[in-house]
């Protein structure tokens, strides 16, 4: 059988409770990346932007990557395996986590899993899911 879905999500039948996706895809994180996000955002923090302060007033010796920057770059990466073309709206994230901190050059790889699958009860549809996306 040929799937010639225009999309590479996954439909809510699809989405089970348990179903973990390894995404292809990964990203080496750069200083461009850091730099530009950050300053859209309106983020002053040197902790992101100095190079000499984060390399001698901080522990990590270098600047952290903004933590926004890296949930949305997760998010992002998970999109085209998970709920490209398939998804209605994003509803929000219940916590964010981040357990290490990211440095220019780390490439993320990520993998979702689903938590939840339900249809909806006013929309017959449609339907709700809760991933829980990790990266490494």
């Amino acid at each position: 059988m040929i799937d010639e879905r225009p999309h590479g999500g996954l439909w809510l039948e699809e989405l089970t409770p348990g179903l973990i996706v390894r995404h292809r895809i990964r990203r080496t994180v750069t200083e461009t990346d850091n730099i530009m996000f950050t300053t859209m955002t309106m983020n002053p923090a040197a902790l992101h932007l100095d190079f000499d302060y984060a390399e001698k007033e901080t522990q990590f010796g270098q600047p952290l990557v903004n933590s926004m920057f890296t949930a949305a770059l997760i998010v992002g990466i998970s999109v085209h395996e998970t709920t490209h073309g398939t998804t209605v709206a994003n509803l929000g994230f219940d916590s964010m986590n981040f357990p290490a901190p990211v440095f220019h050059g780390d490439t993320l790889r990520v993998e979702s899993e689903v938590i939840s699958s339900r249809e909806s009860s006013s929309k017959p549809d449609q339907g709700t899911v809760l991933f829980e996306h990790r990266a490494h």
